[in-house]
């Protein structure tokens, strides 16, 4: 690790906050990879809602608003994040790494130096990586991306071959990994229609992208605007982000008036409609709530029609090794709608946030 400078640039995040949480460092101390941990020298880093709803604190139980970026009165640092703990600050966030191996810990394969890899963001407890308790998130419960150096468990690294550039590469890790998770979750197959909300996001274009490649029926939700981008990830059917009569509008588009399955990220108030158009016997999946987490629900609709509802965020461990073959055989295609460079950091969320790109946003240290 001769070569290795003892400081690097990184853009921590010191509290719960507004923007200016976010500080630029330029001596921060590089890790160094201990036990079965590796050290990868970031090329890229996608930015996800992750990133934005831990720093603004939207995880609490307290908040019960959209995810609009801002920081929120009612969350203190000891508050809880994705998985019931608080966050340790300082941290550096950013799960979706590309990069390249550079030093290994002294229980990790020294095959791995030199090789280009993409970061599996679940953090495990390896006697037992079936367990759902016993997780943590890359950039959550540990320093991830954000920075020019980072160090994670060798068994989270996955060595890729592909002429994607790096920055095509680090839009999947998140955002496609958690679609996938999803549509298994409720076993989306040939023949299923599938609605899917906010198809404009990283998610949102992933699970275009995954339920076709399951033979799905797949109808997208996006705003007008958007419908030029969406539409080239080619659905089946796009529909505006939220048709006042929604089975009308899906009756015009596809024939039916009901759907198999909903893949929703977007939740709020239009959550009553979007499940009223699921058939009896319908799946609904979830994996965000960005327009509210707070809904309304008839139970007569859920327990009458036989509907069933699964929540979707630690994936099974097989998932993200599918990814990678769906990405080395070409059968995915990534998204990107912009790069920025680390020190732009507060940009790139403030783009994120407004919410009127298509796909991912990538940060590159």
């Amino acid at each position: 690790m001769s070569n290795i400078p003892k400081t690097m640039n990184a853009y921590p995040l010191m509290r719960h906050g507004d923007m200016d949480a976010l500080e630029f460092k330029t001596n921060w101390p590089t890790p160094t990879p201990s036990g079965m941990q590796v050290l990868i020298k970031v090329a890229a880093c996608g930015l996800n809602n992750t990133d934005v709803n831990t720093r603004s604190g939207w995880y609490s139980k307290a908040v019960e608003a959209e995810t609009t970026g801002d920081a929120y009165g009612t969350v203190f640092d000891e508050d809880p994040a994705w998985g019931g703990s608080p966050i340790v600050f300082p941290r550096i966030q950013g799960a979706d790494v590309c990069g390249h191996v550079v030093a290994v810990g002294p229980d990790a394969d020294a095959k791995l130096i030199g090789q280009r890899v993409i970061t599996d963001n679940w953090l495990r407890d390896w006697s037992d990586p079936l367990s759902r308790d016993n997780t943590g998130y890359f950039g959550s419960e540990c320093d991830g991306g954000f920075a020019q150096y980072t160090v994670t468990d060798a068994r989270n690294v996955h060595p890729i071959t592909s002429d994607m550039s790096d920055v095509e590469l680090a839009t999947f890790s998140c955002s496609y990994s958690t679609a996938e998770g999803m549509l298994s979750r409720a076993n989306v197959g040939a023949g299923d229609r599938v609605l899917i909300t906010g198809a404009s996001g990283g998610v949102g274009s992933a699970l275009i992208q995954l339920a076709k490649r399951r033979g799905a029926v797949v109808i997208a939700m996006a705003s007008e605007a958007k419908h030029g981008a969406v539409g080239a990830l080619k659905p089946d059917a796009l529909l505006p982000r939220a048709p006042h009569d929604l089975a009308r509008a899906l009756q015009d588009a596809t024939g039916s008036r009901t759907v198999s399955v909903v893949a929703d990220i977007v939740g709020g108030e239009y959550f009553e409609t979007i499940i009223d158009v699921l058939e009896r016997g319908g799946r609904y999946t979830c994996s965000g709530a960005i327009a509210g987490p707070i809904v309304k629900l008839d139970l007569r609709t859920f327990y009458l029609r036989d509907l069933t509802f699964t929540g979707s965020t630690v994936i099974a461990p097989h998932i993200f090794k599918d990814l990678v073959g769906y990405i080395e055989r070409g059968e995915i295609t990534p998204v990107v709608a912009a790069q920025f460079p680390l020190i732009d950091m507060k940009q790139a969320q403030q783009m994120f946030i407004d919410k009127k790109h298509t796909g991912n946003i990538v940060v590159c240290p």
